[in-house]
């Protein structure tokens, strides 16, 4: 079944298939849920067309932007904390951690592992 431009699993409760849509969690997936009153362990592949037509109105009552919209905005506001020279702009550009973590350790997936250079010998006394 696809919605809004995404493939969902047909073989997942709705509720957690929902989540696959880029800008909805479980807290959005719940309330889309009970506005389609639809009931939420209800398997993707037992929904009747009835039921799919009322998930897809009941998307749309929310709002619930593309998914390309919601990646250009939050590239740009990114982009804009760089531009304005923000502390959280430097964190970003610089691939940092940006919420006060600690970087001594720990960190690893936002900073990468250190690169080793091809053909370079440790020189050994």
């Amino acid at each position: 079944m696809r919605i809004a431009n995404t493939t969902i699993p047909s073989d997942k409760r709705i509720v957690i298939s929902l989540t696959y849509i880029y800008g909805i969690g479980k807290t959005r997936a719940h309330r889309v849920c009970h506005k389609a009153r639809i009931k939420e362990d209800t398997r993707v592949k037992d929904l009747t067309n009835e039921q799919e037509q009322k998930l897809r109105d009941a998307l749309a009552d929310l709002k619930v932007p593309l998914e390309a919209d919601l990646r250009r905005e939050k590239s740009q506001n990114i982009k804009r904390l760089q531009d304005i020279g923000s502390y959280r702009g430097f964190r970003h550009r610089r691939k940092l951690p940006v919420r006060g973590q600690r970087t001594k350790t720990n960190a690893k997936t936002r900073k990468g592992r250190g690169r080793a250079i091809a053909g370079k010998k440790k020189v050994t006394k």
